[in-house]
């Protein structure tokens, strides 16, 4: 692998130098000049021209060169080693290349077949059926939480008064708030009507979810940074820690769960119908 790249690669830095970026790859992408040499392999400027992008500098272009020289030079020589060390039966790859022929064409009937037959219209009334009879699987792991968060600087003129609405419910001041907060803010979302996972937030402030939790005073999370000179501030609304979490929480994830099972049951059906029309076709003997 040294002895390639010490023989080669001089030739490379030679092409490349003599253009101010990677468009004298473009020119000589003809010329099919070989850049580097592995085993019994050659690499030419033609076949290397095509992992450069256009428009990057010189040093960017040898840079990807080298890069991927090696990676081409690793692979062969990984190869070629294998070839001279292995042993006959321990090269016969025959039976495997077979079994993976198989499992990728298993694969893409499936998905097929799924993607022609799968139903994936999914009512209120089946999802409501899904968690009355699964509730024991969305007991709550972390709290969740209905909040709104702001990251301000701290010398932004609407801190006070962002700060003060941040709590709000309803009207003019929820208004006025959205207003400022996308005018002035780092940062601002809120998720005062949908369930949102404590550990997610906790992030936010780069805290543990304990932690951040602890820090709550009169529903108000606050952050300054002395640092950084910036605040970040959350407002809990509403903060569930453990039971059943509600329904509307685990809604994606009951979709998920719902579609699963379609394509099991639609799988299930696939692999009795194929066996049922071999028999009845005598394609499948059973002796």
């Amino acid at each position: 692998m040294a002895v390639c790249k010490k023989i080669y690669i001089p030739l490379l830095l030679t092409l490349l130098a003599a253009a101010p970026s990677c468009t004298m790859l473009g020119r000589l992408k003809h010329d099919d000049k070989v850049v580097a040499k592995a085993g019994r392999q050659r690499l030419y400027l033609s076949e290397l021209n095509k992992y450069i992008p256009d428009g990057v500098s010189q040093e960017d272009s040898i840079n990807l060169a080298y890069r991927y020289i090696n990676s081409w030079a690793t692979e062969i020589l990984y190869t070629k080693t294998a070839e001279e060390q292995l042993s006959k039966s321990q090269k016969d790859v025959t039976k495997e290349l077979e079994e993976y022929r198989r499992s990728l064409l298993k694969y893409r009937f499936e998905q097929r077949y799924i993607n022609e037959r799968l139903d994936t219209l999914i009512t209120k009334a089946q999802i409501d059926k899904y968690f009355a009879d699964h509730k024991e699987s969305y007991t709550l792991q972390r709290p969740i939480l209905k909040v709104r968060f702001v990251h301000l600087m701290k010398d932004s003129p609407n801190k006070g008064e962002i700060l003060s609405r941040l709590g709000c419910k309803e009207g003019e001041d929820l208004v006025a708030l959205d207003s400022l907060a996308y005018l002035s803010a780092l940062r601002y979302f809120d998720k005062s009507s949908e369930w949102m996972d404590a550990g997610v937030l906790a992030r936010e402030f780069n805290l543990d979810y304990a932690t951040m939790l602890s820090q709550m005073r009169a529903g108000m999370i606050e952050q300054s940074s002395d640092d950084r000179g910036d605040i970040k501030a959350m407002y809990v609304f509403e903060l569930q820690s453990e039971g059943v979490a509600p329904i509307e929480y685990c809604i994606p994830s009951i979709r998920e769960n719902i579609l699963s099972e379609r394509k099991r049951d639609l799988l299930e059906k696939l692999e009795q119908d194929l066996l049922t029309n071999a028999l009845d076709h005598k394609d499948f003997v059973i002796y």
